[in-house]
């Protein structure tokens, strides 16, 4: 799937250092070895690549194992924030969990994300609880 010019990809290659590279220039604290821990046990990612074969963009799918997913770690490259790279990554994700038979998609958000993922992807609110363990 194409998005300006931006390649969506559903499960494709993703080094722990790119990854860790995105999240940094997202104004995250990339965690070296995480992405390489954690892709085993998600149902699937999207990888929005540049021309340049840069990610750009990027959100993994977690799963029960069964009806539920969860959206998270959605992130897209500042030089690409705002031309709707994000909404087209999401709504991938979305296709290719509803493919995998899921039947729900779960995703949580602060306040500043409402229009994002209530407005432009589609996600109802809902009650959810939170311990914070750390």
């Amino acid at each position: 799937m194409q998005h300006n010019d931006v390649a969506l990809t559903w499960r494709s290659a993703i080094s722990d250092e790119e990854l860790a590279d995105l999240t940094a220039a997202h104004g995250g604290s990339p965690e070296i070895g995480w992405w390489d821990r954690v892709s085993r046990h998600s149902l699937g990612w999207v990888a929005g690549r540049d021309s340049q074969g840069a990610l750009v963009g990027f959100v993994n799918v977690a799963w029960a194992g069964a009806d539920h997913a969860f959206l998270i770690d959605t992130k897209t490259h500042p030089a690409h924030q705002h031309q709707g790279l994000g909404t087209a990554v999401v709504r991938y994700a979305v296709e290719a969990v509803r493919s995998a038979g899921c039947e729900w998609l779960f995703v949580d958000y602060g306040e500043d994300m409402v229009p994002f993922y209530e407005k432009a992807c589609g996600f109802a609110p809902t009650h959810a609880g939170l311990i914070r363990l750390r």
